[in-house]
């Protein structure tokens, strides 16, 4: 900015603060142009092979230092619409380590004006030739519309709960990144506090996100929740998914400050959009060359703000602002190894936050229970609604002879996973919280055999439905549950059925959408009616047709309609089902009971029939 632009500025500020507030307030307007002035920009246009400039970064701690740049040339059109410039970089330790993970965003100038950011470079590239993002398509492609995080929402990605197959972080990274190829500097994605098994499990669908995850490589979380970071063009930051007794974090370095505006990376990080995750500002404790892709090993050290905008040319934040985060608590409790409490702030996103759950939960089951032999874990689990919307309860038990942890922290999230994505922007969480108890046996029961007596009955009359549960060692258990047949019931057979769990949910809830339920408080009450598998079941039903009806209205079984009106509902076409879903099922449900095994998994099913007769 020249000097009569700088006086322009100086002389409107000064006019309009004098109008507005009255004499003496121009006083305000003398550090107005030197914000203003505090960064000039190096056109794209005038950027030519052989320029020399400066790259500023963090090698050490958190002093900011330079590095010599070289312009090679620029790419045109590199992506679409996008030119990218290329320079030599040289100085400090890049003779040594290359370009390194973490360098992303580290701001290169020409004759002392930002020209832009280094954002990629070549695998196993001998020389540190990098990319240059420059500045105008990051500023261009930034958005500070506050709003949620809308990752799951932009993205074609998914995540499967429930854990992944192992591989190696490096294998990975190499099959994705081709020799030869330009590409962004990958992301270090530091897990700290993490069970290394919970890295192995994890680690491929995180890369899927493009991150590249790393144990070892970086240190926790600020002590202190307070906004009270300050970052300068080359400060290291660190972008948080977790915090608190583990932390996820991915680090990169900032480009430009302007006023309370931060641009940072000089590429995407999750190419969610508009976004809601806290950054802090880190300290560089050393600097890690390697023959596959050198990295900088970095500590969190205070907050300073929120990343609003992540996008293909940058992520870009607001200092000051403090991100909408989720509390996160899940406390182990072992009769081996006592109890383990632990805390955290999880990012509020509709697919991140599920999944980062259960990052969570395997590693803290992984860090104090063994996951191979026979054992059984008891859950429960309560997530927390702003307004009126009914908490939704997690209650289940688990056994297996591996993989528990697994099935465990896959299936503590599924329920959470399905609510966040029904897409209700009026479903806020308030808060997360899990109790874990795990038994070193295995605590399976499968029914065996079931029995009514009598097995000819009147309307009036009452019949005992009894089922034998059986186990290892020979373990026997019987349960028993009485049903009236009501006066009026018409003759023939009914059928009782003693059943587990997942038996009956499968007919009842299949076919269940999102779109189906029209409210939060609906969809929570559906999926707090999934029945626990610590209970034998008896469902009292006749062999007649019956639909299944959800929608708007209240859902329920339509029992042996009429012949015209089976017609009419039978046919998918017609305009009376418009509005609802209507399911058809095996039989018309009379009744239903619930008999109460605790801390025993029930698998198995029976049906058995008394004749009704007058």
């Amino acid at each position: 900015m020249t000097n009569v632009s700088q006086a322009s500025h100086y002389t409107r500020c000064k006019w309009f603060s004098r109008a507005l507030l009255g004499a003496g307030a121009a006083l305000w307007c003398v550090a107005f142009p030197t914000q203003l002035s505090a960064q000039q920009f190096f056109p794209l246009r005038d950027v030519r092979p052989g320029q020399h400039g400066i790259g500023r970064t963090v090698f050490q701690g958190n002093r900011i230092e330079n590095f010599d740049v070289e312009i090679l040339g620029v790419l045109e059109n590199l992506t679409p619409k996008q030119s990218i410039i290329l320079a030599r970089l040289s100085g400090g330790p890049l003779a040594q380590t290359g370009i390194m993970q973490g360098m992303s965003g580290s701001p290169v100038y020409i004759d002392g004006k930002l020209v832009g950011a280094v954002a990629l470079g070549f695998p196993f590239s001998k020389e540190p030739i990098a990319g240059i993002q420059p500045i105008e398509q990051m500023i261009a492609g930034a958005r500070f519309t506050p709003g949620p995080s809308t990752f799951a929402k932009n993205s074609t990605r998914t995540l499967e709960f429930g854990g992944a197959t192992p591989a190696s972080p490096v294998e990975k990274a190499s099959e994705e990144r081709s020799f030869g190829q330009l590409s962004e500097i990958l992301t270090p994605l530091t897990f700290g506090g993490f069970t290394s098994r919970t890295l192995e499990t994890f680690a491929p669908e995180f890369q899927k996100m493009g991150l590249y995850p790393q144990q070892g490589v970086g240190a926790g979380t600020p002590k202190s929740q307070a906004l009270s970071g300050t970052v300068l063009p080359g400060s290291m930051i660190s972008v948080q998914l977790l915090s608190g007794d583990m932390s996820i974090s991915a680090d990169g370095t900032v480009t430009y400050v302007d006023g309370g505006h931060v641009y940072a990376f000089g590429h995407r990080f999750l190419d969610g959009g508009s976004t809601d995750l806290p950054f802090a500002r880190s300290d560089v404790l050393a600097v890690v060359p390697s023959l596959n892709t050198s990295f900088k090993l970095s500590a969190a050290r205070e907050w300073v703000g929120t990343v609003v905008s992540d996008r293909n040319t940058a992520i870009a934040g607001q200092i000051g602002r403090a991100a909408h985060t989720i509390p996160l608590s899940i406390s182990v409790h072992s009769s081996e190894t006592g109890r383990h409490d632990y805390h955290f702030q999880v990012v509020n996103d509709r697919l991140l936050t599920p999944f980062v759950t259960q990052t969570a939960l395997f590693s803290a089951l992984d860090a104090t229970e063994r996951s191979i032999g026979a054992a059984s874990l008891r859950l429960h689990g309560e997530v927390s609604f702003d307004g009126t919307v009914p908490p939704l309860r997690i209650a289940d038990i688990f056994v297996s002879d591996s993989g528990l942890l697994q099935q465990v922290s896959g299936n503590a999230v599924v329920y959470l996973g399905f609510l966040l994505g029904a897409g209700f922007s009026d479903l806020h969480i308030k808060d997360i919280s899990f109790s874990l108890e795990p038994v070193e046996t295995k605590r399976q029961l499968r029914i065996a055999q079931a029995w009514a007596s009598p097995s000819v009955a009147r309307p009036g009359e009452t019949v005992e439905i009894t089922a034998l549960l059986q186990g290892e060692n020979g373990f026997e258990l019987t349960r028993s549950a009485s049903y009236r047949i009501p006066i009026g019931a018409p003759t023939g057979f009914l059928n009782f059925s003693v059943a587990d769990a997942l038996s009956l949910n499968a007919i009842d809830f299949a076919g269940l959408s999102q779109s189906s339920l029209r409210t939060p408080q609906q969809l929570v009450q559906v999926v707090n009616a999934y029945r626990n598998t610590d209970a034998v079941y008896l469902r009292v039903w006749r062999q007649e047709p019956a639909f299944t009806i959800s929608g708007p209205l209240p859902g329920g079984d339509l029992t042996d309609p009429p012949p015209s009106a089976m017609l009419i509902l039978a046919d998918t076409s017609s305009s009376a089902n418009s509005n609802a879903t209507l399911t058809a099922t095996r039989g018309s449900e009379i009744a239903e009971l619930k008999m109460s095994i605790s801390g025993y998994v029930v698998s198995g099913a029976k049906t058995i029939q008394v004749e009704v007769k007058e």
